[in-house]
C-alpha cells in the first residue's frame, strides 16, 4: 500500500545505466521510445493508493523480435523491465520502484490465427478482450473471461485474472493453452503446443500465467474459445440480507445448476449502481445472474433458481432474454466500481479482494460487513460469489490520516479473515506490490522459498518487474 510503500526496492537504482539503456533503445527504436513525464506517469500505478512510480522510458514493440532486443539491451545494462498492457491492474503491478523501461504492447494487438474447428485462437498480448470478441463474433465463438475492465489479454494472463463468467468458464489459468515468452536473457520459449492436454514435462504455461512479468514477457498467447450460447437469460433477485444471497449462491452451485454468472451486490453497491446507471432497483442486497444454453434450458435454470431463492427469502427473480435489457444490467455491474464515486464525491477509491471456499462465503462476507460498520468506513461489497470471490471498494479521504489508518487496518483484517478460512489474499487482483507481505502466511516459508528459487533461476539479475510478488535480494 502507498502508505507503507509496499514496493520492496530490492535493486539499487543506477541512473548512469538507465541513461545508457535509454540511449541504446532510442537508437534502435527511434520515436517508439518515449521519455516524457506525462507518458511515464501514465505507465506507473494510478488506480489505487499505492504511489505512482513511473519508469524512465516507455518502449512500444511491434514483434517478439523487438521485445528480444529490448530485453537484451536492458539486460546488458542491468536495467529493470516492466511489461504493460492497458494498466488496469490494481496492486501496483506496473510500477517501476527502481526505475527502468516500461514495455507497452499497444502495437502488438493482432489476431494471428483462429482455429474454429479446434476452438482456439492465437493472438498477440496487446489485444483487449472486447476487440478479440468483436473480431470473433462472425465465427460463432467468443473468449469468455470477463474481468469487467477492457483489459489486454497479455495482462489478463500475466495476472491470472478471473471475472464474472469464471463460475462457468473458469479463470485465465483454465483458458490459456500455450504462451510464447521472452526470458530475461532475451531467449524465446514456447510453453506448450496447441494440443488440449499434455503430460509432457513441467507445466510452463501455468508457471507463466500469474507470474506478473517477473519471470518473462508474454509475446503470444494461444487461448481456448467457447461457442456463443444459443440463448442467454439474465436478471436480478433481491434478498433480505447478504447472508441470504450467499446461502442461495451456495445452494445453487451445489444443486448443479450451470449458472454462467452470479454476482453479489450489497445494498450500498445497489444504491451506487442506481445513482450511476439509473437502474431503479430496490436498494437491498441483490444477486445479478446469467444463464447460458438453449431457450428451454435457460428458462428451466431461471425457474429453478427462483425456487431456490424463495427458500432463503429472496425474490422475485426477474429475468429476461432480451439483449438490450441484459446489456444494460451487465454494463451497470461492470461500472460498479466507478459508480461508487456517486456515494462520496471527491473520495479516493481503493479496491481489494479475497477469495474463500464457497462454504465459508456467507460467514466471511457478513463478518466483513460488521467490520466495515465498526471501522466507520464506506465500503460497498461486490463479488463473483459463484466461486467465493468478493471485493471491497473503500472510499477514503486520503487527507484524513485517521481514516486512512482505519482503512489499512480493515484491509489487513480482511486478508487475515480470508486466510483463517482457508482462503487466499487475492482471488483475481494479483499480488503486485500491495499483497507481497501476505504470501508467507498464505503459503508458508518453504513454499515461498521455492518461488524465490524459481525467480532466481529464470531471472538471475532480477530485472524482470522487480519488487513484485517475491522479494529477491
Amino acid at each position: 500500500m502507498v502508505l507503507a510503500q509496499a514496493a520492496v526496492e530490492q535493486k539499487a537504482r543506477n541512473p548512469a545505466a538507465i541513461r545508457k539503456a535509454v540511449t541504446e533503445l532510442t537508437a534502435a527504436f527511434g520515436n517508439r521510445v518515449v521519455t516524457s513525464q506525462a507518458v511515464r506517469e501514465q505507465h506507473g500505478n494510478t488506480v489505487t493508493w499505492i504511489a505512482n512510480q513511473p519508469p524512465d522510458a516507455v518502449v512500444y514493440p511491434q514483434s517478439t523480435e523487438d521485445v528480444q532486443q529490448i530485453v537484451r539491451i536492458c539486460a546488458a545494462n542491468g536495467v529493470a523491465i516492466i511489461p504493460f498492457g492497458v494498466g488496469t491492474s490494481l496492486e501496483g503491478h506496473v510500477n517501476a520502484p527502481v526505475g527502468g523501461v516500461s514495455v507497452d504492447f499497444r502495437d502488438m494487438n493482432r489476431i494471428l490465427a483462429v482455429h474454429a474447428e479446434d476452438l482456439d485462437c492465437v493472438i498477440e498480448p496487446g489485444i483487449t478482450r472486447k476487440a478479440l470478441n468483436e473480431q470473433l463474433r462472425d465465427s460463432g465463438l467468443f473468449f469468455p473471461i470477463d474481468p469487467g475492465a477492457d483489459a489486454s489479454l497479455g495482462g489478463m494472463a500475466a495476472t491470472r485474472c478471473s471475472g464474472t463468467n469464471a463460475v462457468r468458464y473458469g479463470t485465465m489459468k483454465d483458458n490459456v493453452i500455450a504462451l510464447k515468452v521472452v526470458l530475461s536473457s532475451g531467449e524465446v520459449i514456447d510453453t506448450a503446443r496447441r494440443a488440449k492436454k499434455t503430460s509432457a514435462g513441467y507445466d510452463l504455461t501455468r508457471l507463466m500465467v500469474g507470474s506478473e512479468g517477473t519471470l518473462g514477457i508474454i509475446t503470444r498467447l494461444t487461448l481456448k474459445l467457447s461457442g456463443i450460447p444459443e440463448a442467454i437469460s439474465g436478471g436480478t433477485c433481491p434478498f433480505p440480507s447478504v447472508e441470504a444471497c450467499c446461502n442461495t449462491t451456495i445452494h445453487t452451485i451445489q444443486s448443479g445448476i450451470p449458472v454462467a454468472r452470479i454476482e453479489l451486490l450489497d445494498a450500498l453497491q445497489v444504491r451506487a449502481c442506481n445513482l450511476h446507471s439509473n437502474l431503479g432497483l430496490p436498494e437491498t442486497p441483490m444477486l445479478f445472474l446469467e444463464f447460458h444454453g438453449t431457450d428451454a434450458s435457460v428458462a428451466e435454470q431461471s425457474k429453478r433458481f427462483g425456487e431456490i431463492a424463495a427458500e432463503f427469502g429472496g425474490g422475485p427473480f426477474t429475468w429476461t432474454t432480451r439483449l438490450e435489457e441484459r446489456t444494460r444490467l451487465w454494463e451497470a455491474r461492470h461500472h460498479a466500481a466507478l459508480s461508487n464515486f456517486a456515494l462520496r464525491p471527491g473520495a479516493a477509491m481503493v479496491a481489494t479482494d479475497v477469495c474463500v471456499p464457497i462454504s465459508r462465503l456467507a460467514e466471511c462476507v457478513t463478518e466483513t460487513q460488521r467490520d466495515i460498520e465498526a471501522s466507520r468506513l464506506l465500503a460497498p461489497i461486490v463479488g463473483h460469489v459463484g466461486d467465493g470471490n468478493f471485493h471491497l471498494t473503500l472510499l477514503i479521504d486520503m487527507d484524513d490520516s485517521d481514516e486512512v489508518k482505519r482503512a489499512e487496518a480493515l484491509s489487513e483484517r480482511l486478508v487475515e479473515r480470508a486466510l483463517a478460512m482457508d482462503g487466499t489474499c487475492t482471488g483475481e487482483h494479483g499480488v503486485g506490490q500491495g499483497k507481497m507481505k501476505y504470501l508467507t502466511a498464505e503459503y508458508g516459508p518453504a513454499a515461498l522459498d521455492v518461488m524465490v528459487s524459481i525467480k532466481r533461476a529464470l531471472d538471475p539479475h532480477n530485472i524482470m518487474n522487480p519488487g513484485k510478488i517475491v522479494a529477491v535480494s
